[in-house]
């Protein structure tokens, strides 16, 4: 007899297609299954693109995936060796969101704009530099007329020019790969802030460093921008590596260097400023080489040579006659007026034909802090651009205000911590130098090359509360070499030698009183040799790493 409609059979059938269905989608490997939808969508867009666009945008759907590839391997290594927890995906989402950065970047410079931007004409010119690049005997010589001079303009044309040559001519693949060259600007900020300043907050950096809309937005298309922040990150880098006596540190500091003075050399005049003072203040290691003051003395003079080379850069860049006060005034005062344009003009100018006077009095440096970091203010904003902007500089101001006790540290720091007075003395010339521009939106664009460095300000360590003592320690990262060692390895005492002394640790350890009776004696050894005896006043020292809290080994 069936069962009748909604009785009990119906509803044990329905019972058992539900418990069928739901052990049907547990089998499913969900993510197997997303993986396989997201690479047949790419696939489809990939092929209706290619069949109603150009290479200059289709283009980019290969570039992305080959940097992704490119870049993935060399993050994981990076997490590998790093002491931070969950690196590798802060990492890669990092990576990810600059890269996608650069299709806003697009939009805004070619729709929002209509191509009134830089990056069309360093996308025509480095277009034809690629086709010459590809025809011309490369052996024989490059001998090819930009119409400018190389230094600036020209140097981001070559650049464009080269990246083309071997991705091709894609307008939107360009800003990918800018975009990407910022990303590892980026990141050697932070790893030169894990190897010189360990004690820091080097999670929070990482996560402001990575992710403040400022810095993954305006370096993501092709022009200065994204070319400064990886120059400027390998400069600090190699800063860091110096200050920890580090090798490597001086051919990043000359390839850093190089990359910034042929595009701004006033920055690059800046950065070295900031690296000499660093030097100055750099902590002695505690163990001095027979060699070690004249490596000290040569690294003062390859330095003070460097910036010489860098004065004299700023001056041929500016078309000044020598590097002094007027010289330094003409500089400033032109920038000024150059600025003036717009409708986010900042202040009212003097006319064309005449510059406005600047003043070098350090007097006004807060003011000028304030100008570069925080503005424009949310009532200064003329236009929606402006008023995202200042959203985030009003949040920038907040997060200052709040870190006040880590601030009130900074003038001791400056002097243990010599990485800190390389951050502080760049951000301070920097805001002295770039208070000039009289532009919010261009001031904008050009900030994103101190906030690196400013934001160290931010993630120094913090007092504990009610005491003037810091809070405990970060332990240092696992690679961090001694000073003094110049990243040498420490290698295994060979057998058979006696350990060496550890009077500190022996001082410093608490003794043990012996228990064992004047007229006890201690077993016989397995080897025979004749018992001791311990007297009733003996006194046991732990060893040195018993005495740190570890275990001897059986």
């Amino acid at each position: 007899m069936a069962a009748a409609p909604g009785g009990p059979g119906t509803a044990a059938t329905g019972t058992a297609a539900t418990g069928a269905a739901s052990a049907v989608l547990r089998r499913v490997p969900w993510p197997s299954a997303l993986a396989a939808t997201l690479v047949t969508g790419y696939v489809t867009l990939f092929v209706l693109a290619s069949v109603h666009t150009s290479y200059d945008t289709w283009g980019a759907l290969l570039i992305l995936p080959a940097l992704m590839a490119i870049g993935t391997p060399l993050l994981a290594r990076i997490a590998a060796a790093n002491p931070e927890r969950d690196v590798f995906r802060l990492l890669l989402l990092a990576m990810t969101a600059k890269l996608l950065c650069a299709f806003p970047r697009y939009l805004m410079a070619f729709v929002l704009y209509g191509g009134a931007a830089d990056a069309k004409m360093y996308h025509q010119k480095g277009t034809e530099l690629a086709a010459y690049l590809d025809q011309a005997d490369l052996l024989g010589g490059v001998h090819y007329d930009l119409g400018m001079k190389v230094a600036g303009t020209g140097f981001v044309i070559i650049v464009t020019g080269i990246v083309y040559a071997i991705t091709g001519p894609s307008l939107i693949g360009g800003f990918l790969v800018f975009s990407w060259l910022g990303f590892w600007g980026l990141l050697l900020f932070w790893r030169a802030l894990q190897i010189a300043f360990p004690e820091a907050d080097t999670r929070k950096y990482a996560k402001l460093v990575f992710f403040l809309p400022s810095l993954l937005f305006w370096p993501s298309s092709i022009g200065k921008d994204a070319w400064m922040m990886f120059c400027l990150g390998l400069t600090t880098y190699g800063t860091a590596r110096l200050l920890d006596r580090r090798f490597g540190a001086f051919v990043c500091i000359v390839l850093g260097s190089v990359g910034t003075a042929m595009v701004r050399p006033h920055v690059t005049a800046l950065a070295g400023a900031g690296l000499m003072v660093a030097y100055v203040l750099r902590r002695r290691p505690q163990q001095v080489s027979a060699l070690g003051p004249l490596r000290t003395i040569l690294t003062a003079v390859v330095l003070g040579a460097m910036a010489v080379l860098m004065l004299q850069q700023v001056s041929t860049f500016f078309g000044t006659d020598g590097t002094g006060g007027d010289a330094v005034n003409q500089v400033l005062s032109e920038t000024s007026r150059r600025t003036s344009q717009g409708n986010s003009m900042i202040n009212a100018t003097a006319p064309e034909d005449a510059a406005p006077k600047f003043s070098l009095n350090p007097a006004g440096l807060p003011v000028a802090v304030i100008s570069v970091l925080f503005r424009p203010f949310p009532f200064e904003a003329s236009n929606i651009q402006n008023l995202i902007q200042s959203v985030e500089c009003f949040a920038l101001l907040v997060m200052f205000v709040r870190a006040w006790p880590r601030l009130s540290r900074l003038p001791r720091l400056f002097v243990q911590r010599s990485y800190v007075a390389f951050a502080a003395v760049y951000t301070l010339l920097f805001c002295w130098a770039f208070s000039t521009i009289n532009n919010m939106g261009i001031l904008s664009r050009e900030r994103v090359q101190v906030l690196p460095l400013a934001l160290v300000l931010l993630v120094v360590p913090a007092t504990t509360a009610g005491r003037g003592r810091t809070s405990a320690r970060r332990p240092p990262p696992v690679w961090r070499v001694s000073p003094g060692q110049w990243g040498a390895r420490r290698t295994p005492e060979p057998p058979g030698l006696p350990a060496p002394p550890v009077a500190a640790a022996a001082a410093a350890a608490p003794t043990v009183r012996s228990t064992v009776p004047p007229s006890s004696t201690a077993p016989p050894p397995s080897n025979g040799s004749p018992p001791s005896t311990a007297p009733p006043s003996s006194i046991v020292s732990p060893s040195p790493s018993t005495s740190q809290g570890g275990s001897t080994a059986p």
